[in-house]
């Protein structure tokens, strides 16, 4: 058999490398723009492609909608003069005989520490009874138990304290600096000046989320909006939940960029620039800027706004196409908003395709580089 002429194996290397290429296709992040689009609607796919302008931006900037209800922005701030079921009273009593009814032979002063005003909102004092305390100020309490004591002892002089108890107290957990359980005080009965008791916030104030639980009702609120919508500083009520939270929103970054991964919000507001930037940005020897692709399941109603259509049912999937090589290419990408489970995908640049090619041509371990040994022998 006679040897193959050298000045054939380069040519028939290329020649077997492009069928390969052609054939088998190379290794790739995932699809191309070609191969998204092949899946519109318009070609019987099932997605809905779409290129974002400003009208489109301004159809999907929807952000979540946190706040209070009105009941809890209206409730007032509660007074330390008002008693409340559950509250813990200090009493002291003086009598002015040196054997009273409850002092001993050595003291004309009685205290009673530690009296809890029942669910009903009543207390129980010896030789006054049962009284109501709840509703009352403490100094109505003293005119009270003072009426019912001086019909037997003469000239008491009786004196109330409240302190803290179960009915006046809120319990805050989450990322705070000391969880536990506060007494609502005279400089702690607003949600911001509570927070503060408790050392604040432990996570970055940006992402942070507070929600009250009352009841059977609650609310959520961004931690910077306490400070920017002064009506947001709720009054606190005794039994209230306080938990502090990380905004739990995500997107998940995928294809041409520095990182794939399932990235979390780091502000209220994301935008795909600064989604791009949170996962590194482009890479230069790789990405294609004319194909930054955001997937999503949009809701009808804006579904319908962005279409122009009226018809949709039901959550739609969109694909949203951003070309940053534009004019205004990376202000609309400035100016779109990235929602929660979001995809975000870069496509891969053509030459990075080429520049694979010629590294196969290139590399001396691939089957194409070893031709010349096939050929060479006899």
């Amino acid at each position: 058999m006679k040897n193959v002429p050298f000045s054939w194996v380069r040519p028939v290397a290329i020649l077997a490398a492009l069928t390969l290429a052609a054939s088998c296709g190379l290794p790739k992040v995932g699809p191309n723009k070609r191969q998204i689009f092949a899946g519109s609607v318009q070609k019987e796919g099932d997605a809905f492609i779409v290129s974002v302008n400003d009208r489109v931006t301004r159809a999907t900037a929807v952000v979540p909608a946190l706040g209070f209800s009105q009941s809890f922005i209206n409730a007032g701030r509660l007074t330390s003069d008002t008693i409340r079921p559950g509250d813990v009273l200090g009493l002291t009593i003086w009598e002015n005989v040196d054997d009273g009814l409850l002092a001993g032979e050595a003291t004309n002063a009685t205290a009673l520490e530690e009296v809890q005003v029942d669910s009903g909102g009543y207390i129980f004092v010896p030789y006054a009874g049962r009284l109501r305390a709840a509703g009352n100020t403490p100094e109505q309490l003293r005119e009270e138990i003072t009426k019912k004591l001086e019909d037997q002892t003469p000239d008491p002089q009786v004196q109330v304290r409240r302190v803290a108890g179960d009915g006046s107290t809120v319990s805050l957990t989450g990322a705070v600096g000391g969880q536990g359980v506060y007494a609502i005080e005279r400089p702690t009965r607003t949600l911001s000046t509570m927070l503060a008791r408790a050392g604040g916030v432990a996570i970055e104030p940006e992402i942070a989320q507070i929600t009250v639980i009352r009841g059977n009702e609650q609310g959520k609120i961004w931690f910077q909006d306490l400070f920017n919508h002064p009506e947001l500083d709720i009054a606190l009520r005794g039994g209230d939940r306080i938990l502090v939270e990380t905004d739990s929103r995500s997107f998940t970054a995928l294809g041409a960029t520095s990182a794939q991964a399932r990235v979390p919000f780091e502000s209220q507001d994301l935008s795909a620039l600064e989604a791009i930037a949170q996962v590194g940005g482009l890479i230069s020897t790789s990405s294609d800027p004319t194909g930054v692709f955001v997937f999503r399941n949009e809701p009808a109603e804006i579904s319908n706004q962005v279409l122009g259509r009226d018809d949709l049912v039901g959550a739609q999937r969109m694909v949203y196409v951003l070309n940053l090589t534009q004019p205004n290419g990376l202000f609309i990408a400035r100016d779109f908003v990235i929602r929660d489970e979001d995809t975000l995908y870069v496509t891969e640049a053509p030459y990075a395709q080429w520049t694979k090619t010629i590294s196969l041509l290139a590399s001396p371990l691939t089957p194409l580089a070893s031709v010349e040994t096939l050929f060479g022998g006899s």
